[in-house]
């Protein structure tokens, strides 16, 4: 008895080296024994609502411990300020409760994410530096402040209805198959999803959403954790161990990898999602078919894309004031949302050379009108050049996001270029063989047609539920085959 009892307080205790993820069997089984219990909720709404509720609030806590305080803060403060809002009739005071939820979410994201690189930079000007303790990142803390920003100011542009429950925010913000990277989910699509009666799964639903679990599993445990280990890490840890072929081919890795756990969490994040009754909008689509830098951005992580161009972009002027200010908006934009994801100078140049891109499309498209936003009406042959072209520009700008300085990203160019050594291309092959093969796998699956993957799609949506059960199975015994030991966080988690 007392090993049962001391493994079931070890359920309900944080541990930060074994944070709770979707690709962990803890997951799983707290997931399965969850969804029994849900199913007896189809009518009954408000008990449905604490229910989640509470099971997402025990998952954010067994992701980031006493931290799950601070998402409740932000839905209880947002909460009455909305209220507020609905209730004030004068605009002046308004847009005051507005002002006052942006300061407060910005200045808890800052104060989180932001002050250890603010006193690093101060204590590179001073002969007796500051001694501090490291600030803990909350994880999520982009994603949850965010989603609750973009539902204070679409209340105030009047693009919502107020809730009028607290429960029902607190569901909103909490939800927990999005809650820790994404989708950040908008308010408009949500709210009216929270009160269905009775709530159904259809067989179609309920395949797509099993489909889409799988997928990102497969995403993330097989492809970006394998070449993550046995290959991408050890390049960028150290770039002047390897030639410059084998450094490109760890960019290359990196674009694969990067996408694959991204992409993957949001396949996973929507298909759980779906399978509680609940459809998100799709997060990645794609990205590196894209024949210009502006298609890439309509593809890559959509929900933050527009989320900047709603509430920052657009807010700024967008392309509403002359050519010039179009372009400082863009690269205003981009530089904030290379913070976001991190505070390193590293993200600064990595979003300032995305926002040069897009600028620099957009001057373009003013020079030569042919050249269309997405890429879409191009001749075959130019656009697949925009594609390479697009791909490479990527590519080179993911180094400054993966790399730990920018001393470590200037010694891959470095390397790419002046030791490339391509002799030794089939020695490379030959040891890394597993590596390139799931490289390959990834880039096909990710060019195959759009028509071809909605073939798949619901093919799969017809098959027998044992089918899937076997899918599952097989699919568990192939990650526990490749994998080298503990199960590997989302990069994404870091911001």
């Amino acid at each position: 008895m007392a090993p049962q009892l001391s493994n079931l307080l070890d359920l309900l205790k944080y541990n930060p080296a074994e944070p709770l993820l979707f690709t962990s069997g803890l997951f799983l089984f707290l997931f399965l024994g969850f969804t029994c219990f849900y199913g007896f909720m189809r009518r009954a709404v408000t008990l449905r609502i604490v229910y989640v509720t509470l099971f997402s609030l025990y998952f954010y806590y067994k992701t980031s411990g006493i931290f799950f305080l601070l998402l409740m803060f932000t839905a209880t403060s947002d909460f009455f300020i909305g209220h507020f809002i609905a209730t004030s009739r004068r605009r002046g005071s308004r847009r005051a409760w507005v002002a006052l939820s942006v300061c407060i979410n910005l200045g808890m994201l800052g104060y989180f994410k932001y002050t250890n690189f603010l006193i690093d930079i101060v204590n590179n000007f001073l002969a007796d530096p500051l001694e501090f303790q490291n600030i803990f990142l909350p994880i999520g803390i982009s994603f949850f402040t965010f989603q609750s920003m973009s539902y204070i100011i679409d209340l105030y542009r009047g693009k919502v209805r107020p809730l009028h429950r607290w429960i029902d925010y607190l569901f909103y913000i909490s939800f927990f198959p999005q809650l820790v990277a994404g989708p950040i989910v908008r308010a408009r699509d949500f709210i009216p999803q929270i009160h269905q009666r009775p709530l159904t799964v259809s067989r179609a639903q309920f395949g797509e959403g099993v489909w889409l679990i799988l997928c990102g599993l497969f995403k993330k445990a097989v492809i970006s954790d394998f070449i993550s280990l046995n290959f991408v890490d050890r390049i960028f840890d150290n770039p002047m161990l390897y030639t410059g072929l084998e450094n490109l081919m760890g960019v290359l890795g990196y674009a694969m990898q990067i996408y694959c756990d991204f992409s993957g969490y949001s396949d996973m994040a929507i298909g759980i999602a779906l399978l509680l009754g609940f459809r998100f909008n799709a997060n990645f689509n794609s990205p590196y078919k894209s024949a210009t830098i502006t298609e890439f951005w309509r593809r890559w992580h959509i929900s933050l894309s527009t989320w900047l161009k709603d509430y920052l972009y657009i807010s700024l002027g967008g392309n509403r004031k002359g050519r010039l200010r179009t372009y400082a908006n863009l690269m205003i934009t981009m530089l904030l949302g290379g913070l976001w994801h991190g505070a390193a100078m590293r993200f600064v140049m990595w979003g300032g050379l995305h926002g040069a891109g897009l600028a620099g499309h957009k001057l373009t498209m003013h020079l030569a009108p042919g050249f269309r936003p997405t890429g879409a009406d191009m001749p075959r042959w130019r656009r697949v050049i925009g594609i390479l072209l697009t791909f490479s520009f990527v590519c080179a700008t993911w180094v400054f996001f993966r790399a730990e300085s920018m001393e470590v990203a200037g010694q891959i160019f470095s390397q790419i270029f002046t030791a490339f050594h391509p002799e030794i291309f089939w020695d490379f092959v030959a040891g890394y063989k597993w590596v390139l093969l799931l490289m390959g796998i990834g880039y096909v699956l990710h060019f195959t047609s759009d028509r071809l993957e909605q073939r798949t799609l619901q093919a799969v949506q017809r098959l027998p539920i044992v089918v899937y059960a076997l899918m599952t199975t097989g699919l568990i015994w192939l990650i526990a085959q490749l994998s080298s030991g503990d199960v590997q966080p989302f990069i994404y988690f870091q911001f």
